[in-house]
């Protein structure tokens, strides 16, 4: 039989909720892919409650996790690299130097860089010096980048606006012609009242997937939405078809946290985690 997709999914971890892999690896793995998870910060919970325990994993343990799962051969069978939330330089540094060394010893890895930095309204939310290596080291490594309106726009210093915006940002990110820019949460000129949409650019043109705006704000939907995204994409769908399931789960999540009043996104809709099981990859 023949081994599921591995995943090496380097994103921050909470005791509590479900935000980076807290909230990713759950629907990876429901979807029948593999999933090595190397935290980037340990807390108990997320910013926005009245305490917050734990710590950025600090760089000796990161470096050593690394190390690790280099020792257990991951990069050279790994078939992604996902990364997100980032909470120090000295990690920052060290994700894209393993980043660097995993495609070089696997070609056939394509390496997720989902830019976790800010959004509008907050603003950025990591120091500038961990965006600015996200900028220089992170993204010119990336197959494929899911920053948001407000994170593209601080990338490469536009205003985001309308389509031929998003085509001279991709071009700013110093990625490789063949790489794919998935901008998320986009709000353009033209884009529908009532609708918000991703839009996939590539060196050749590109593809917008309206979908009908929330207005939910909550933790984890970013990290969620990059985390189905990665499972449809090990699946063997198009990034069109990853795209346009991801938004489609990730609204079924929020609309369930809504009902509950959470704070952040719930992954027990039934018919979300129905929806998981059929993302399995082939036998």
């Amino acid at each position: 039989m023949k081994k599921p997709p591995l995943v090496i999914s380097i994103q921050s971890q909470v005791v509590f909720g479900h935000v980076g892999n807290s909230a990713a690896i759950f629907p990876m793995q429901a979807a029948g892919l593999e999933v090595a998870a190397i935290p980037t910060v340990l807390f108990s919970n997320t910013p926005h409650y009245p305490t917050l325990r734990g710590c950025p994993t600090p760089p000796e343990i990161f470096a050593d996790l690394l190390t690790g799962a280099e020792e257990r051969g991951l990069p050279a069978r790994a078939s992604f690299v996902l990364s997100g939330y980032i909470g120090s330089v000295e990690v920052a540094r060290m994700a894209a130097r393993f980043v660097a060394g995993a495609k070089a010893a696997n070609p056939g890895l394509r390496y997720i860089c989902d830019p976790v930095m800010g959004d509008t309204g907050p603003g950025l939310y990591v120091p500038p010096e961990i965006a600015a290596i996200m900028r220089a080291d992170l993204l010119p490594q990336a197959d494929l980048a899911t920053p948001n309106q407000f994170e593209l726009g601080w990338l490469t210093g536009l205003d985001i606006h309308t389509l031929a915006d998003l085509h001279r940002a991709r071009q700013r990110l110093n990625m490789t012609p063949q790489a794919l820019l998935i901008a998320t949460g986009c709000k353009l000129d033209d884009t529908p009242e009532g609708m918000i949409e991703s839009v996939i650019l590539s060196g050749h043109g590109e593809t917008r997937h309206p979908t009908p705006y929330l207005p939910i704000f909550l933790s984890g939907t970013g990290d969620l939405y990059t985390g189905l995204l990665t499972a449809e994409l090990g699946g063997g769908a198009t990034p069109a078809q990853a795209v346009e399931q991801a938004q489609r789960l990730t609204a079924l999540a929020l609309k369930r946290a809504r009902v509950l009043g959470a704070k952040e996104v719930v992954l027990s809709d039934p018919a979300f985690r129905r929806a998981l099981l059929e993302l399995s990859p082939p036998e």
